[in-house]
């Protein structure tokens, strides 16, 4: 008997019960976690803190824990007043009302648009001419520069020393290029 009291003492967890209760107590729900994290880890403290208490004791409580927990005050509030027997209840009952809310704030930020018949069809037209101007102002651009030379006619080669080209573009044949 002093040997399991010794290894308790040194390997158990009983002595630790007072820790996690004080943690369940003062859980709160962190920035960006969800409900359903929340729950695991009010579920966690629970079968740590109160291990030995019936399961509809440990059920109630949790449910209560994890209620206190919840961050925001309306979720908090209303989850409260719904009265939950148990974790999964509470749970389930705040999800629903988190999504409520959400869906809430985005159909109040929704503005009707009002489409005047006609007037689009006469802008797409406007459009579409306004588009094919431009290609061939455009296509005629790009045919005009292929057209004329991009260099001064006056520029002298240093290779051949003939006016009209660089010598990159330089026609004479080298010695070096015979081979």
């Amino acid at each position: 008997m002093a040997i399991e009291n010794a290894l308790e003492a040194r390997f158990g967890d009983s002595h630790l019960t007072q820790f996690y209760r004080t943690e369940l107590k003062t859980r709160r729900q962190k920035p960006g976690e969800s409900l359903q994290v929340l729950a695991a880890d009010v579920e966690r403290l629970m079968s740590l803190a109160y291990a030995e208490c019936p399961q509809d004791v440990r059920d109630s409580l949790a449910a209560q824990y994890f209620v206190d927990a919840i961050r925001d005050e309306d979720t908090q509030h209303a989850t409260r007043l719904m009265d939950a027997k148990d974790l999964k209840s509470a749970l389930a009952y705040s999800m629903k009302y988190e999504a409520a809310k959400t869906v809430s704030k985005t159909s109040r930020n929704v503005r009707s648009i009002e489409v005047e018949d006609g007037t689009g069809k006469e802008k797409d037209e406007k459009f579409d001419c306004l588009l094919k101007t431009l290609e061939k102002l455009l296509n005629s651009h790009v045919a005009g520069k292929k057209n004329t030379p991009r260099r001064n006619p006056n520029v002298t080669c240093w290779k051949c020393n003939k006016k009209g080209h660089v010598q990159r573009e330089c026609q004479t044949i080298s010695p070096n290029q015979e081979n």
